[in-house]
């Protein structure tokens, strides 16, 4: 097992719930496996994951179990609720070498019987005025969107729904839209909005209320749009979030899941129950975006996915063998992740 670091600087400033960041960064895991070599990546991202430290302390600790132990004596000493990011890391590593001595993508180690060339990905477009957020939505489309997440929160309830009204007015009733509260309405708030949000036609809020309100959260659907969670995942099983009925659709991050094993067991069991999965990033360098492609791609019929983030670094960790097109984004079919772990580079 080896581990590098490495920081890639963003393309803009991110805005996260603690903080605003311009760079990613985080470690390459390689691990030799089944005659092998996969590779894996962990990057934190506090508020989600574990903090930096706490992330390359378990990958330390991890590569001396390696030293004398095996595969699953790693996994064990890598708790996902505390260290997912380091986890992730090594997690990944393992399955792109275990698909790779398959001779299969990632995505078929998954299901052998999946076939899986495009899997289609939503645009994100920030806070703004109707007109900016009208005109952001219009260029995606154009780029072959079909499907657009609008941040929502920062506002009024009465600004964002004029928002979002004069996007509906601009693009039409192909596009499906959804939005993103973040968490910051209450719950009177949310469901103002939610009743207003539903004659505009959108599919879903991504958690409206705070992350711990799962009872607030299940009162809400039923009205016309439906009930996404995304922060509530965080510090909770998804099985406490599915018993509660809060939500119709889940947001899916294998970096704050503990790999992407986590995140496709997690996937299926949510679809079981009538929940569907949505995977995106945590605005995470190649490896960790193809990692979480074939994650969605494993998934029959998923919906758009939080995926075509690539554009948000500045410079990544090897070339990226993806492309969007007209909503959609291309699998690999090579063994594997797709990419080859001599490519990945890092400033260690």
């Amino acid at each position: 097992m080896k581990v590098d670091s490495f920081s890639l600087p963003l393309s803009s400033p991110l805005a996260t719930a603690r903080e605003t960041i311009s760079q990613r960064s985080g470690f390459v895991v390689r691990y030799d496996h089944r005659g092998e070599t996969g590779v894996g990546e962990a990057t934190p991202l506090p508020g989600w994951t574990e903090s930096a430290d706490d992330c390359q302390r378990a990958l330390d600790d991890a590569t001396t179990v390696a030293a004398d132990g095996g595969h699953t004596d790693i996994l064990l000493s890598l708790d996902a609720a505390s260290v997912p990011a380091a986890r992730h890391g090594f997690a990944t590593a393992l399955l792109d070498a275990d698909a790779r001595a398959d001779g299969v993508p990632l995505y078929r180690w998954f299901d052998s019987d999946r076939h899986c060339n495009r899997v289609p990905v939503n645009a994100t477009v920030g806070d703004g005025s109707p007109t900016e957020t009208a005109d952001a939505v219009e260029r995606a489309v154009a780029a072959g969107y079909d499907c657009c997440k609008v941040k929502v929160g920062k506002r009024t309830v009465d600004e964002d729904v004029a928002r979002v009204r004069t996007v509906r007015e601009r693009v039409g009733d192909d596009v499906t839209l959804r939005a993103d509260a973040n968490g910051a309405w209450s719950r009177e708030k949310a469901a103002d909005a939610i009743d207003r949000l539903a004659p505009l036609d959108v599919a879903y809020v991504e958690q409206p209320l705070p992350a711990d309100d799962l009872t607030g959260h299940a009162k809400l659907r039923g009205y016309g749009v439906g009930v996404a969670l995304d922060e509530s995942l965080v510090d909770r099983r998804v099985d406490s979030v599915l018993d509660a009925d809060a939500a119709d659709v889940l947001i899916l991050k294998p970096m704050v899941l503990g790999g992407p094993g986590n995140a496709h067991t997690l996937a299926m069991r949510a679809r079981e129950q009538g929940v569907e999965p949505v995977v995106t990033t945590t605005i995470d360098a190649v490896v960790a975006r193809l990692a979480a492609l074939h994650v969605a791609a494993a998934i029959p019929d998923v919906s758009a996915c939080g995926l075509a983030t690539g554009d948000r670094l500045a410079v990544d960790l090897a070339p990226d063998p993806t492309t969007v097109t007209d909503g959609a984004m291309s699998v690999p079919q090579s063994t594997g992740l797709g990419i080859n772990p001599a490519e990945v580079e890092t400033d260690a």
